[in-house]
């Protein structure tokens, strides 16, 4: 059995020094997940088909900045409105206090989608080609975002076996029974392997909407899976005793649909990515 190692969130304090700057794990995290964007979306606009459709790596720094807008505001309303409608109606002001938590994945996802359809229209781009650029390079930013997510010891797991050998006690959880280091598992799951196919699915070129519905079902899937090793928030914990699912894997169910629908749509409509009309 395993103890939290209680990392101090503060990676880097500057007030030691006199200067009135705290530079925190989770936002090391956050720029870490921007940093590999930027790497990884410029590799891919390197392959011919995106290269002869005209992609640049100016177009990459100008799609992280949508992206960013996308992550900030859609992960925090999505956690509004998914998760704690009724606290935020009755206190609207406490929707701008970020620095109290609260951010959710799927929000996020709505509004990095709605960010890249403004893109292409401004642009003159499809949405398909856009969100099949940067795909791939979604999960190592979601990994990183994990690794965030165990040093500030939260997010953890439901209880698990008292034999199980990387059972971890989290003491910020009041219990000290070991649980499932669950960050660990998502980390692994929707950030490593998720991004390993991806990348390898996205190395050849595919029919425009096909990377992206491929990124939608295995999130979904892998979601879906980590939530059974997950702690429900405490104001939701009794979602999975009457419904059988937990909040976390009810929005997973529309993703993974959405994503099957999406790839055979793509695949039956045959329509290449950018302009090169060539498929492997």
């Amino acid at each position: 059995m395993l103890i939290h190692p209680q990392f101090n969130p503060i990676a880097l304090d500057l007030t030691r020094f006199g200067i009135p700057v705290q530079i925190h794990w989770y936002g090391i995290t956050y720029l870490v997940a921007f940093g590999l964007f930027l790497w990884l979306a410029r590799l891919r606009v390197r392959k011919p088909w995106f290269a002869d459709a005209g992609w640049t790596a100016r177009d990459v720094e100008d799609l992280l900045f949508f992206g960013v807008l996308g992550v900030v505001l859609g992960g925090r309303l999505g956690y509004v409105l998914f998760y704690k409608p009724a606290f935020y109606l009755a206190n609207p002001l406490e929707i701008f206090s970020v620095w109290k938590g609260g951010m959710s994945f799927h929000g996020g996802l709505l509004g990095v989608t709605a960010a890249m359809a403004l893109f292409g229209w401004l642009r003159k781009r499809s949405f398909w080609d856009v969100t099949d650029l940067i795909a791939p390079c979604v999960p190592t930013g979601l990994a990183s975002g994990r690794i965030g997510n165990f040093i500030n010891g939260e997010l953890w797991g439901r209880f698990a076996d008292p034999s199980l050998p990387w059972g971890m006690v989290f003491p910020q959880s009041g219990s000290p029974l070991p649980r499932h280091p669950s960050q660990l598992y998502e980390f692994g799951m929707e950030g490593v392997l998720l991004f390993a196919l991806l990348w390898w699915y996205g190395s050849k070129p595919r029919w425009a909407g096909q990377v992206s519905g491929a990124f939608l079902m295995g999130y979904g899937c892998f979601r879906f899976i980590a939530e059974y090793f997950r702690e429900p928030d405490s104001f939701l914990r009794d979602l999975p005793a009457t419904t059988g699912l937990s909040m976390g894997q009810w929005l997973c169910v529309p993703m993974i649909v959405g994503g099957a629908l999406v790839w055979a749509w793509a695949t039956r409509r045959a329509r290449p990515v950018g302009s090169t009309g060539a498929r492997a």
